[in-house]
């Protein structure tokens, strides 16, 4: 939508040189053409203006700099502004012209010539001359096209026109190299962009507003991957201010705070999987997921040792995706990812952005999934980021009652402003295109509903129909997963959305918010709640696991064991539960297989699939001595891992637990009343393949001759006992010492033929026809 067109000189534009004498020309540089020198007289700017350019405070530096016709006299004034420089020289194709210094970087010249000629600039530092193209001679890097777009708020390919973007400018001495920077600060004074190629000094590249539309833009020929830089903007509030790029495409590692120029060499291999993915819809696959926090889950690997460990793992595992923390760039490692400066850049922690990529196409190659945490619910306050980027709120909502999260101390996008909303949306695409990311779990989506989220009384305004829903930012998330899933096929939007927000998962076109599923935060609590319990006092707490299916329905759920639920003093998954260590670990196989059994796709979090005992700490990941052969108790860790494996591999080649996650007919409860004995037994159901039962025994007790209805009558097989030793259990079968028992033709809680169980203590045993 954009492009460069260089500026061709007219035929016979200027006159014959003037004679000089040889000691007053200017320096040759080596190996570049001799031109004769030309006398040339200044052509001074006006003191307002230049002061202007200088305090960084000018909306149109193109106007005055470059070349342009000079009204007061015949010829073409060359104005250029190259702070500490000794000399500048215009070299034309019939002369070179030596610049006057008028002051402070200013060198002006008035060259003989009736249209403006093709040059370059011979700029002496230090005894040294270099020749340098004049940014202040090319047209706007960004077209009409693209600012129309911006303005409407629908650039869906944003960071296309805004950022910085390595360009090629064809010029009648041939192509040109350098750095479009584009950047948009509407009630800006000024811009400059400064960086590595000046010093970190912006008087040399002031940058030009592009009409009404709040974008300035500059191309800065020579500068190329890996410079770092940022723009400094003269506030609307009189202060100027460093500021890191909002499209950044990179960033140097934090500390450090510039933004860095980059380009894509990765050449992409996963075409098999990108074609395929989405295939069957989300909703109506098998999808278990494996939460990541990269930094710290293999501390000191590179991203490409990374990538292949983390496949390797995973796919051993069974694990249909991982889930990966936030991974745009943050400043403080503690925030785990969710407090954003860089929205378009990876974090530099893992390397460059094409190592993120290498890490994404090996994990497809290896076919699995990759889902990444997005947060567009709030970004944090630095100074040299997002806020108050052009002086005054522009990010963040003006008004104060909505542009600051109480909880977290950071500032709250303002969804009703068309270019913000554009902002986030096109960083949505931009993550699914140009990383080939499968899903955005959008964190937080509670938060941006609701106007009154962690505040009280007049610390929040009502919307325009006096309720508490805000609506800009339904609008906003409704816009971004239409956009998504009209542009990027086979990719699923995840919500974290803690309330009873009706429609989350419905389609945008039926008044929902479009996503595709949603975390299941209310099975998660009372789950994690009736498992903390002892044994004991389970049956006074039955319902805490049976509520979840008077709603397993209304949405499409995710059921979620995440990062949230092991740090902060919450205790890691096993130790949340009652007993000695034997029980604490059979209550998690059991509660692992429960939650595979349970209608929704599965999310587990890393270092909880081999019962990690402590908390988890972003410093040093995952405890993995613990499966260490040289560590005593490594078989008890590595038996929950195995147990892990194995309800990947069944879930995956078990369609009933997946096929009808959504549809009620999926599910039916065979005894969920059984509150004194602890147990809870129901079967899944399919449009394919034989009905799975699944009995749990919460107690830490053996029952024997348990009678369970069954859907069919004949010989039945454990397909799964997490009380099995090969996962650290004490072997007690449900059925014979063959695993098989038969399901007689006697009545029993509402089906014609029922069987009788040996239920072993603290477990679940699914049961599959045996025929």
């Amino acid at each position: 939508m954009s492009s460069l067109h260089p500026l061709h000189p007219e035929p016979g534009a200027c006159e014959p040189p003037a004679a000089v004498s040889p000691e007053s020309a200017p320096a040759p540089v080596p190996g570049t053409p001799s031109h004769p020198p030309l006398r040339v007289p200044p052509a001074p700017m006006d003191d307002a203006e230049l002061s202007s350019l200088l305090t960084g405070a000018h909306h149109d530096p193109h106007a005055t700099l470059g070349a342009h016709h000079d009204p007061g006299r015949d010829g073409v004034a060359v104005r250029v502004l190259r702070p500490w420089a000794e000399a500048v020289v215009v070299d034309t194709a019939i002369g070179r012209a030596e610049l006057t210094h008028q002051r402070d970087g200013l060198f002006t010249g008035l060259l003989p010539c009736t249209a403006i000629p093709d040059y370059t600039l011979l700029v002496r530092y230090s005894g040294r001359t270099h020749r340098q193209e004049d940014a202040y001679r090319l047209p706007p890097s960004v077209g009409e096209l693209d600012l129309y777009l911006i303005a409407q708020g629908r650039h869906e390919r944003l960071w296309d026109a805004l950022g910085a973007r390595v360009t090629i400018v064809d010029t009648p001495h041939g192509p040109v190299t350098g750095t479009a920077f584009t950047v948009w600060a509407p009630r800006a004074r000024g811009v400059r962009v400064v960086g590595d190629f000046n010093y970190w000094d912006g008087a040399a590249h002031p940058m030009r507003a592009l009409g009404s539309s709040g974008v300035w833009e500059l191309f800065v020929p020579g500068v190329g991957a890996g410079t770092r830089y940022k723009f400094e903007v003269l506030g609307c509030d009189g202060a100027l201010r460093q500021k890191a790029d909002p499209m950044a495409r990179a960033t140097e590692p934090p500390p450090a705070t510039a933004s860095v120029v980059a380009v894509s060499d990765h050449v992409w291999r996963d075409e098999e999987w990108m074609l395929t993915r989405g295939t069957p819809p989300h909703h109506e696959a098998p999808i278990s997921v494996l939460e990541v926090h990269l930094p710290s889950w293999r501390p000191g690997l590179g991203t490409h040792e990374l990538a292949k460990e983390l496949a390797d793992y995973a796919g051993g595992l069974g694990f249909t995706h991982v889930e990966l923390m936030p991974v745009a760039e943050h400043p403080f490692g503690g925030s785990w990812g969710y407090q954003v400066t860089s929205y378009y850049a990876p974090t530099a922690r893992l390397g460059s952005p094409d190592d993120f990529r290498h890490l994404v196409d090996v994990l497809h190659q290896a076919g699995i999934g990759v889902i990444v945490d997005w947060v567009p619910a709030h970004f944090p306050k630095d100074e040299w980021a997002l806020a108050r980027f052009d002086g005054a709120p522009l990010y963040e909502h003006p008004d104060p009652r909505r542009a600051e999260h109480p909880d977290w101390g950071t500032l709250v996008f303002d969804y009703g402003r068309a270019e913000v909303r554009n902002f986030l949306v096109a960083n949505a695409v931009y993550w699914c295109e140009e990383f080939h990311v499968d899903g955005l779990r959008v964190d937080a989506v509670a938060s941006m509903l609701y106007l009154d989220y962690s505040r009280e009384g007049r610390e929040w305004l009502p919307n325009e129909y006096g309720g508490r829903e805000n609506l800009e930012a339904v609008a906003f998330l409704r816009e971004m997963n239409a956009t998504v899933y009209r542009r990027c096929p086979g990719v699923v939007t995840v919500a974290e959305e803690s309330t009873a927000w009706d429609g989350v998962t419905r389609p945008v076109e039926f008044g929902g918010l479009g996503f595709g599923l949603k975390w299941n935060m209310g099975w998660m609590h009372d789950s994690l709640e009736y498992f903390a319990r002892e044994p004991v006092h389970r049956r006074h707490h039955h319902g805490e696991l049976t509520f979840s299916m008077v709603y397993a329905y209304s949405e499409n759920y995710v059921l979620p064991i995440s990062h949230d639920e092991v740090v902060h003093g919450k205790r890691s998954l096993v130790s949340k539960m009652p007993g000695d260590w034997w029980q604490r670990r059979a209550n998690t196989r059991a509660y692992l297989a429960w939650m595979w059994a349970h209608p929704g796709k599965q999310l587990l979090f890393m270092g909880q699939e081999f019962a990690q005992g402590s908390e988890w700490d972003h410093d040093a990941g995952p405890d993995w001595w613990l499966l260490d052969p040289g560590y005593g108790a490594a078989e008890d860790h590595l038996g929950v891992r195995r147990l892990v494996g194995e309800l990947n591999r069944l879930y995956r080649a078990t369609p009933v637990l997946w096929r009808w996650d959504t549809r009620p007919e999926g599910f039916a409860w065979i005894d969920g009343a059984a509150a004194d004995d602890n147990v809870l037994s129901f079967e899944r159901r399919g449009p394919d393949g034989a009905p799975l039962v699944v009995v749990c025994n919460f107690s830490p007790v053996v029952r024997n001759r348990y009678r369970v209805g069954m859907p069919l009558p004949g010989a039945w097989r454990e397909l799964l006992n997490t009380d099995d030793h090969g996962w650290g259990g004490s072997g007690v079968r449900a059925g014979g010492p063959d695993g098989l028992l038969t399901a007689e033709r006697i009545p029993w809680q509402g089906r014609e033929h029922s069987a009788e169980l040996t239920l072993p203590p603290l477990a679940v045993v699914w049961l599959t026809p045996a025929g």
